[in-house]
């Protein structure tokens, strides 16, 4: 019997039509301990603290260059720039994301599949893990653009039909990160705090919202009062490091007007008891390439 939004009390209402509100979140973040994973009591605490944990070397310098040569390889060939799966930019033409890396490349699947990534997941999320979405990321020199401030869990939920924020995402570096070419920018312990939209969701939202997000952005007066309660945390760092930040964090990039481009591996685990629903604000769910109902558990 398939589960339905109507079965699943709705803990985090959005795009109702109402005013934005803060809602205060009703789930631990972290879910498991130190002694069911590869992180320390110390980790954990500081994951749970700010939202987020950083790894300065997840992947060795061979992998690095593997993974580089495939991105490149990818955004030259017309066939992939030409799938539903791949998303350009809106002036440039050049491409921005490519979804279902983890099903549809072999080299990104070994990645998202592997111990050094699914047992930290699984260790945050206290039980087994599957993957919700899976990306790359390119922001090209000079005509990268933004990702404005937004949480993640706010558009799953809505869109996709997530019934809690037990999930998180990781982001492994294949170029440096530097403060001015568009990296990751994090509100540290905005993630304990939900902030439901009032917009409501447009018919085949995702086209448009994977270019530029619309419905589900705070307004300005919310995130100033997010930005100067919890202050906002730049993530600069080396290529083959990673960021793992949990799915209600409210985050954005800023665009590369920089020659140095900054692309990423992004994949986002969702436990396995979390599993998705009937959308809670959108007429239809999300394609299966952007939200997957392969709930199969990952690394096994």
């Amino acid at each position: 019997m398939t589960t339905t939004v109507q079965d699943v009390t709705d803990l985090y209402p959005t795009r109702d039509g109402e005013r934005t509100r803060v809602i205060e979140r009703r789930d631990p973040v972290v879910q498991g301990s130190a002694e069911q994973g590869p992180m320390d009591a110390e980790t954990l605490r500081g994951f749970d603290a700010k939202g987020y944990l950083t790894i300065d070397e997840l992947i060795t310098g061979e992998e690095l260059e593997l993974f580089r040569a495939e991105l490149k390889r990818l955004s030259e060939d017309p066939e992939v720039k030409a799938d539903e799966r791949t998303v350009v930019e809106a002036k440039s033409d050049e491409v921005r994301s490519i979804f279902d890396i983890h099903r549809s490349n072999e080299i990104f699947a070994k990645i998202a599949n592997d111990p050094r990534v699914v047992d930290r997941a699984r260790q945050i999320l206290g039980s087994d893990v599957y993957i919700h979405q899976s990306r790359i990321n390119y922001k090209p020199s000079f005509v990268g653009k933004d990702f404005t401030w937004h949480s993640d869990f706010e558009t799953w939920h809505a869109e996709d039909g997530m019934p809690t924020p037990r999930a998180v995402s990781i982001s492994i570096s294949l170029t440096d990160n530097y403060s001015y070419n568009g990296p990751l920018m994090i509100m540290p312990g905005s993630h304990k705090h939900y902030i439901s939209a009032q917009e409501k969701t447009p018919e085949d939202n995702h086209k448009q919202s994977l270019v530029m997000q619309g419905a589900g952005v705070p307004d300005p007066e919310t995130l100033t009062e997010f930005a100067d309660r919890f202050g906002i945390d730049v993530l600069e760092g080396p290529a083959g490091g990673a960021v793992m930040f949990d799915s209600n964090c409210m985050h954005a990039s800023n665009g590369n007007v920089t020659p140095y481009p900054r692309s990423n591996v992004f994949i986002v685990y969702n436990s396995v008891e979390n599993t998705c629903v009937e959308p809670f604000a959108a007429p239809k769910p999300r394609p299966e390439h952007i939200a997957s109902t392969d709930f199969t558990p990952a690394g096994r």
